[in-house]
């Protein structure tokens, strides 16, 4: 029986937070009631707002909190060339294109469908779907400026796999059996594979991550359960083994919201200047109330 994988995947582009501890906990929880292992990576694509203080942070904040994980740590940007031969294997069976469309340029195009009454397409994030139908694929992404952007063929790639929905094998519990559930990528539209100032965005990067590091089981926040889908869809198109998933509850601020650093939220360092009992910490978090 092969034994279980798991791992904690934070991004070193601020401090943590009490949201990313409770999803540390629950991996390490998942782990040993698994008789799994617990791995630690470090997601620092995001090129413009990844720091090494905030990976020292990550390393104190975890072993503050009693966590314990394998060496040595996968670090995103070592690994680029496993990311460029994926894109290149998507791009070489006609699955991905060059999508070099500016922020300004994507704005104004949605605001001149927005004038003519055209109802476009959200994705379950809330962000709009690519604007733009041109799919000329033009050279290889390696004979590309490294700053052109590439997106996925949503229509392409569902096409060559003959299907409109992804199967996902889901825990509730570390003893309960899998359900399958059948989720549509196409929701995501065009999904980005390569930003401006990314080498690789999260859904292309986590599944080879995944892939290569042999993980059985991704426990993660609620947040994160929709664009299961969209990784389900790359990990078929890749020839890639599909984790069960586990998507465990968030911990939400005074405003009803789950905690984000980019909106400000009280860090875990912070916390633990204010003298915060570690065992105290665990205890409220690990008793947080389902978010609705």
């Amino acid at each position: 029986m092969i034994q279980p994988v798991l791992r904690f995947a934070p991004s070193p582009n601020g401090y943590l937070h009490l949201g990313h501890a409770l999803s540390a906990l629950e991996c390490q929880r998942w782990a040993d009631a698994l008789g799994g292992r617990m791995l630690l990576r470090i997601e620092d694509t995001d090129i413009s707002r990844a720091r090494p203080h905030y990976v020292e942070a990550i390393f104190d904040d975890l072993a503050w909190l009693g966590l314990s994980w394998e060496e040595p740590v996968r670090v995103q940007s070592e690994h680029l060339e496993a990311y460029e031969k994926a894109l290149r294997l998507l791009y070489d069976q006609g699955l991905a294109y060059p999508a070099p469309a500016s922020r300004t340029q994507i704005a104004h195009a949605l605001d001149g469908l927005k004038t003519e009454g055209i109802a476009w397409h959200i994705d379950p994030d809330g962000s709009p779907h690519y604007p733009f139908g041109d799919r000329d694929r033009g050279e290889r992404p390696d004979m590309m400026p490294d700053d052109v952007p590439i997106r996925l063929d949503m229509a392409a790639a569902l096409k060559k796999l003959g299907i409109s929905k992804v199967s996902e094998k889901r825990l509730d519990t570390p003893t309960s059996a899998p359900v399958t559930t059948m989720t549509d990528p196409s929701l995501w539209g065009d999904i980005l594979l390569r930003g401006r100032d990314r080498p690789a965005t999260y859904h292309l990067a986590v599944v080879v991550d995944d892939a290569d590091q042999g993980v059985t089981h991704v426990v993660r926040g609620l947040d994160l359960g929709p664009s299961t889908s969209v990784q389900r869809l790359l990990q078929e198109l890749l020839g890639l083994p599909a984790p069960i998933y586990h998507h465990h509850r968030l911990v939400l601020g005074e405003d009803g919201r789950k905690l984000s650093k980019s909106e400000g939220a009280k860090s875990l360092r912070s916390l633990r200047r204010t003298g915060i009992a570690r065992d105290a910490l665990i205890a409220r978090l690990m008793a947080t109330p389902p978010s609705p």
